[in-house]
């Protein structure tokens, strides 16, 4: 969504505007196209997604991404100050980061809770001889 926020602003925009707001070099390389990348540029990669066969490390890894973008968008906020065709949607996108963490802060619980009882019994079909 940001990416389409980014191309509408830069619709229409002429190639002077554009070298003015620092995007000469992602327009070289892009157009105005969506791109996504970091602030610095970096593409993204699969790279970013964590994940390790373990659904706590996961979740806890779930976790920290829902505060880096809720972060993010706070941070996209404060630059665009009063913009409302802009804010709204990046306020938007900052709630459900906020909503998307206590979800994930539930399910957290519950698989703690359910791997604290008493009774649990995990199936490793790889230990089976079901040959």
């Amino acid at each position: 969504m940001v990416g389409a926020i980014v191309h509408q602003l830069t619709k229409g925009a002429s190639i002077e505007e554009i070298e003015k707001a620092g995007l000469g070099a992602y327009y070289t390389d892009h157009g105005l196209d969506v791109y996504p990348s970091s602030a610095a540029g970096v593409p993204f990669t699969a790279s970013y997604i964590a994940c390790k066969g373990d659904p706590i490390a996961n979740l806890q890894e779930d976790l920290a991404a829902e505060q880096k973008a809720r972060a993010t968008y706070e941070k996209l906020i404060n630059l665009c100050r009063d913009n409302p065709d802009v804010l709204d949607p990046l306020r938007y996108l900052r709630q459900r980061e906020v909503v998307h963490f206590q979800r994930f802060g539930e399910a957290l619980r519950g698989v703690q809770d359910k791997l604290a009882e008493k009774k649990f019994y995990m199936n490793d079909m790889n230990d089976c001889n079901c040959k």
